[in-house]
């Protein structure tokens, strides 16, 4: 299981056309690559959470193209693609008190799938994911 911390951009966004474009433009100019992206829509406007493994910060980016942003840091945590892997990450962590509070992933292909998530002690669950506890 490859684990490692990458941070992860919060912004809100109007839900309009374009406005998805526009806003991972910028992290094309900055040749910077996404690894993980979700949104939530609520009415007029989205909040978009943008996940980037960079050792560079790119809050800087956001703020001067108008963003207000957040930057979170995030577990990148990449394993087997199959049934039962989840909880048992889920697991791990809930049963050393650490709460999970934003999660999303995807398969990456060959068997092997990446979850993103922000957990409440993210240097305890990094120590014990490496661990394989």
């Amino acid at each position: 299981m490859l684990v490692k911390v990458v941070k992860q951009y919060t912004v809100f966004l109007p839900n309009v056309p374009g406005a998805l474009s526009r806003f991972v433009e910028l992290f094309v100019k900055e040749g910077i690559n996404i690894i993980g992206i979700a949104s939530e829509i609520r009415d007029d406007s989205g909040v978009v959470r943008v996940t980037v493994d960079t050792g560079n910060k790119i809050s800087y980016i956001l703020t001067n193209a108008g963003f207000t942003t957040v930057e979170t840091p995030v577990i990148s945590i990449e394993l087997a693609d199959k049934p039962g892997e989840l909880l048992n990450l889920a697991g791990t962590l809930a049963g050393h008190g650490i709460n999970i509070t934003t999660v999303y992933g995807t398969a990456l292909g060959g068997n092997t799938a990446r979850v993103l998530i922000a957990v409440s002690d993210t240097d305890r669950a990094v120590e014990l994911l490496s661990a394989g506890r």
